[in-house]
Order: C-alpha cells, then structure tokens, then sequence
C-alpha cells in the first residue's frame, strides 16, 4: 500500500516549539530521523528511530487498540484513515500522516487555542 516503506527525514517546521510544547525536550536530536511503516491490508507497525533510540506502535486501523506515546505513556485509540490520511489522538497532540509526490508528510497539533503544528516531511530511502 502506499505507506508501506522506509523513510528519512528531510525537512521539519515548528520542532523545538513542538518539543517544548508536549514535554519532549530530552527527545530532541540531530539526526536524521528514519520512520520504517509495515503495512499489511489495515494493520500496521509504525516505528521512528535514531541511533541508539527507536519507539513502535502497531495498529489496525478502524479498531480500538492499545498504544504507547513516545513519553511511554499507554492509551486506548483509534486510528483512522480518510482520504488517504491517517490519524491518530495521542495523549500530548493530534497525528495525521499522509503520503504526497512520494514523500511521508507528518504533522502533529498539540491542542489548545495557542496550539503547535509540528510538520515533517520525509523522503523514502
């Protein structure tokens, strides 16, 4: 399916507002991140990593299932797709993912009138 690949990262916006606005100051790297996505009809494993570090969720889309953020905390979610786009409520900002020209675009909102939108865009490798 379309997602299905590996993926670097190639540009970012809003990163360290991002990471200051959901507590993730210590996750903040330079390395290039690479997000690996396995898809096999609806189920799915997600994983992001850098050296040393790599955090995985899998899921089936459409159904309730348990997942864990990237600060370790468990929750219960749906992940839904629509019109091509994944999403996904975590605990700390709302996740939406999508492919365009070949590329996995990934943009996170943390909530709140003053939220941030975290945007990054990752080319396949």
């Amino acid at each position: 399916m379309a997602f299905a690949g590996k993926y670097q990262l190639e540009s970012q916006e809003n990163y360290d507002e991002f990471l200051e606005a959901t507590g993730l100051q210590t996750a903040k790297t330079d390395h290039k991140v690479v997000t690996e996505v396995v898809q096999d009809g609806d189920n799915f494993t997600w994983t992001q990593s850098i050296p040393g570090w790599s955090w995985s969720i899998k899921f089936t889309l459409g159904q309730d299932c348990e997942l864990e953020s990237m600060k370790g905390v468990k929750f219960r979610g749906t992940v839904t797709m629509k019109d091509g786009k994944i999403a996904l409520q975590f605990p700390e900002y709302f996740f939406t993912a999508e492919m365009a020209d070949d590329k996995l675009i990934m943009i996170c909102v943390t909530p709140g009138e003053k939220g941030v939108a975290f945007k990054r865009v990752s080319g396949r490798i």
